[in-house]
């Protein structure tokens, strides 16, 4: 769920952080896409200009329309998307912290998100209006494996990263040990 979960101050806060975009499966793809994306742009390049600016191949030999061509295009598109995905990295989008403190009696849900005038989401609330600790599992073609906070007069919260599920085991400590310290009921098993 989280790349770290700490309990401070004589059990009285619990804070998780949670993995956003900056994950190593999205640094391999905005790699693999930037390195694909670039072959076919300068196979393109040199298919007009007719001088090799690859190593591996030697793209001169290319007609330049329409392969060349094309070629450019597939590679223009793969580095709009390569962009796209190092920006997303860069900004850690869906990156940030629960937080629940016994002390005060507050829950503070913070996650990033895209640039504008919505890019920090935190979501207060009070522990005393906290229902339960929901486990929402789905296996099949799509997996899901999440844990959502239930609170009265709202939707219910994400409290895990998307992505690669996570396991049960994982999924079931990690929502029994909120439950505990909230104080709440486990849902969902």
């Amino acid at each position: 769920m989280t790349t770290s979960t700490t309990i401070n101050k004589g059990d009285r806060l619990l804070h998780q952080n949670v993995l956003g975009s900056r994950r190593f499966s999205n640094y391999w793809w905005a790699t693999i896409v930037t390195l694909g994306a670039s072959g076919f742009l300068l196979s393109g390049i040199s298919s007009y200009l007719k001088v090799n600016l690859l190593i591996v191949s030697d793209p001169t030999q290319l007609v330049f329309i329409p392969q060349g061509l094309v070629m450019g295009l597939y590679g223009t598109a793969g580095l709009l998307l390569a962009t796209y995905l190092w920006l997303v990295i860069l900004l850690d989008v869906g990156g940030g912290y629960n937080e629940f403190d016994r002390e005060t009696g507050t829950i503070k849900i913070f996650r990033w998100g895209f640039p504008g005038k919505n890019r920090r989401i935190q979501i207060d609330s009070r522990i005393e209006d906290v229902q339960s600790v929901l486990i929402d599992v789905k296996e099949g073609l799509n997996p899901r494996r999440a844990l959502y906070l239930r609170i009265k007069g709202r939707r219910d919260i994400p409290l895990t990263r998307v992505g690669q599920p996570l396991s049960l085991t994982e999924l079931e400590t990690e929502g029994a040990k909120l439950a505990r310290f909230l104080g709440v009921s486990l849902e969902g098993l």
